[in-house]
């Protein structure tokens, strides 16, 4: 596995976007130079039957906000009326049909067991909470892949990083599925209500220990870490603040090693005056919910919340280094309409520095794996059972994406996993990326997972090898080809771009994995 970066020291890597893209088509073209004089000799050539494409301006907004462009994404946003018109559709996913995307929480019948359930079946050796979160991970790595709600799946990654609740340890996974649905619920809502739903949900007291912290030994884990990573942030609170943070979340437990079921202990619920920052409540209630609530709606309106959350978005969708002003700007919209998010992206999209920010995110492990299974069309099967499933592309995509940097949700400590530019940077990181791009290029898998065949690449025509990488190119990267990426190509398989292609070529034979590879590992497809 590609180590990964940790939470106190994310290590600054001389490789930025740049240099990942310099990296990638050096490693795969070998010879490819810069210089422009030297590719005089490919020119990239049009295929008539190429997939039509996006202005760049679209491409951009739709890219950053799915997981992948595909030539049918592609043909939703033109249907829309553009990127623009298809970005506010996206902002109400219950207007979308998404049957297919809802239907796969079906395939793992566990999802739907009680927490008791789950419990048991792990004491008693029937099916581990490590194999109900790895069945999770490739839930919703499947709905990235295929749901019509793209910018839904993108919001739900990027709060429940945000508000991260490791799936790699006992016994939260009983409650795991339930927090990630919980989250999409509330993605696009208002974070007030979202910050309720997680600050209490029992997933989050067990992670955090709350569930065990009463008025006599208060737990300050989640006090903190809803100071400190959920709310105002690093450097907004004092140690007082921490301890009457978390007496004010005492009462909120679950039933231990039982059934574990949510349930508020008023006896364990500390009284008295509390006071964080500028929250001050009597607190005199046998039942502290009330106080919590009241809390946690003042934590989810302060203005550093605001700019903390704001700060988070522009990382996530703009840039690594987001000016100050954006920050300001966007925190205000956040509290000008009372937590709402909505607004927020709409404020976000609609600034220059987002319009201006091409190509500048890199792609962590988890996107990588969605992205490419989405521009090759792979088809994932239902899981089969048995010694077979071991071998399914299905059961492959977590140890994929932990090959690459990280699974998903596996990142071991609250703050979430990096969603930097140089933490995904690293010349190992871009290694593992081309090591899954082959094989998923060459389709080792079991036979019930649908790749498509190299003669389906070649849209039913007998191209020019120069026209059949642009079709590729526009398939997998919804770009034109370029001079350098041509001659990548040319160098990764023997071909002169002037090779006529067809289904009996030995390209089309022997090596069309190689030449899928030499496109995804270029830096437009590292990148989002």
């Amino acid at each position: 596995m590609t180590a990964a970066p940790t939470r106190d020291a994310v290590p600054r890597r001389t490789a930025t976007v740049g240099a990942l893209a310099a990296a990638a088509l050096a490693g795969t073209a070998g010879r490819a130079s810069a210089d422009p004089d030297e590719l005089g000799g490919y020119a990239p050539r049009k295929h008539k039957g190429a997939p039509a494409l996006l202005s760049r301006a679209d491409r951009h907004l739709v890219s950053r906000f799915s997981y992948g462009i595909t030539p049918t994404l592609a043909k939703e946003v033109r249907k829309a009326g553009g990127a623009q018109r298809w970005f506010e559709r996206q902002l109400n996913p219950k207007a979308i049909k998404d049957k297919k995307a809802d239907k796969l929480a079906h395939w793992w019948p566990s999802f739907h067991l009680s927490p008791a359930v789950l419990w048991q079946r792990q004491r008693d050796g029937i099916e581990g909470g490590w194999e109900v979160m790895d069945d999770y991970a490739r839930y919703v790595l499947m709905r990235r892949m295929t749901s019509r709600r793209q910018l839904l799946e993108v919001m739900t990654e990027f709060w429940e990083n945000h508000l991260h609740v490791a799936a790699s340890g006992d016994p939260q996974f009983t409650w795991r599925v339930d927090y990630g649905n919980t989250i999409r619920k509330h993605a696009l809502g208002r974070f007030d209500d979202l910050l309720r739903a997680t600050t209490t949900h029992p997933a989050m007291l067990i992670y955090l220990d709350a569930g065990e912290s009463t008025k006599d030994h208060p737990n300050e884990n989640l006090g903190r870490e809803l100071l400190e990573l959920h709310t105002v942030g690093v450097g907004n609170y004092s140690e007082k603040d921490v301890v009457n943070s978390a007496r004010i979340l005492t009462g909120y437990s679950v039933d231990y090693w039982k059934t574990w079921r949510p349930k508020y202990n008023a006896d364990d619920h500390y009284r008295g005056k509390v006071k964080v920052k500028g929250f001050r409540d009597k607190n005199k209630k046998i039942v502290g919910k009330a106080t919590t609530a009241a809390y946690l709606r003042y934590l989810a309106r302060h203005k550093d919340t605001a700019q903390h959350l704001a700060y988070k978005l522009c990382v996530k969708f703009i840039d690594d280094k987001p000016s100050k002003a954006l920050v300001r700007h966007l925190a205000k919209v956040y509290l000008d309409n009372d937590t709402a998010i909505v607004p927020v992206l709409r404020a976000l999209v609609a600034s220059p520095a987002f319009q201006h920010a091409h190509d500048k995110k890199v792609r962590d492990p988890g996107e990588d794996v969605v992205a490419t299974y989405r521009v090759l069309g792979v088809k994932l099967a239902k899981p089969a059972g048995g010694e077979e499933a071991d071998d399914s592309a299905l059961q492959s995509l977590v140890w994929q994406a932990d090959s690459i940097g990280i699974a998903p949700f596996s990142w071991e400590q609250p703050n979430g996993q990096p969603i930097d530019n140089e933490s995904w940077s690293s010349p190992a990181r871009l290694m593992a990326s081309m090591r899954f791009h082959m094989g998923a290029s060459a389709g080792w898998a079991d036979q019930a997972t649908k790749y498509r065949k190299p003669e389906q690449w070649l849209g039913g025509a007998h191209p020019r090898f120069d026209e059949l990488v642009d079709r590729l190119c526009a398939e997998l990267l919804h770009r034109e080809s370029s001079k350098r990426l041509l001659k990548a190509c040319c160098t990764a398989v023997d071909v002169k771009p002037y090779d006529p292609v067809d289904k009996d070529s030995d390209l089309v034979k022997w090596r069309f994995p190689q030449l899928l590879t030499t496109i995804l590992d270029s830096p437009e497809h590292l990148s989002r």
